[in-house]
Formats: structure tokens, sequence, C-alpha cells
């Protein structure tokens, strides 16, 4: 019902800064609430921020600090993630992922429509 492609991932150094951004297509993004999570090699998939469909509620998971930031231009179809001060722990491949009922979720379960990921590289 809706295809979900993030982009803007890529290598940069501690305290660098990179912008993901998360196309939708098929439905109106508006209808959607969305979070960001990322997965390193062997281990779970974890919850980053999401937004809900209007962009009124946004939340962050505790390891963010501050850091990143989500916002949405439902008039392109776009959600971002905008990351700073990025540490080498930040490393993972990123994923945006869609749920149309309630308010935004925390759980990946809970997310019924992802993109591929985008790989985000902090070096030290």
């Amino acid at each position: 019902q809706v295809q979900l492609v993030e982009s803007g991932g890529g290598l940069v150094q501690a305290g660098g800064s990179l912008r993901l951004s998360c196309a939708a297509s098929g439905r109106p993004f508006s209808d959607y609430n969305v979070g960001w999570f990322r997965q390193s090699p062997g281990q779970e998939r974890e919850f980053v921020g999401g937004t809900s469909w209007n962009g009124l509620r946004t939340i962050y998971e505790h390891f963010v600090e501050g850091r990143f930031t989500i916002s949405r231009d439902n008039a392109n179809n776009t959600v971002y993630l905008q990351m700073s001060n990025l540490i080498p722990e930040d490393t993972a491949t990123y994923y945006c992922a869609a749920d149309r009922w309630g308010v935004v979720k925390t759980e990946s379960s809970q997310y019924e429509y992802w993109g591929q990921g985008t790989q985000v590289t902090v070096s030290s």
C-alpha cells in the first residue's frame, strides 16, 4: 500500500552530520506514522525515533541525547532524520517504517511497512 525508500547514508567522521531521507509512494504519507530504526550486524533492530502522521508528536530513544531530529514534509511525501554529533556507535543500517494506526510506535513489530535501509558508517 505504501513503498518506502531510504537514502542519505554514507561515511562520516565522528562529530559529523548526516541527513537521511525516507521517501514514500503509493499512498499519501500524511496517512502514516513513521519510525526510524537501526540495526548493526548481529544485533537486534532498535528504535531511533518516530513522528506522528501530522508531525505534531515526535519521540526519540534515549541514546539520541538531543543529537537527532526527525521532521516530515507531507507535501513531498518525505520524512527526514537529521543526525549531528555522530559517534562510532551510531554505525548501522538505518530503516524507516510506516504504521497507519494510532499514535507513533516504538517497537519494530508495530510497523507494517519498511524500506530497504541505508548504511551509516561513523569513523573514529
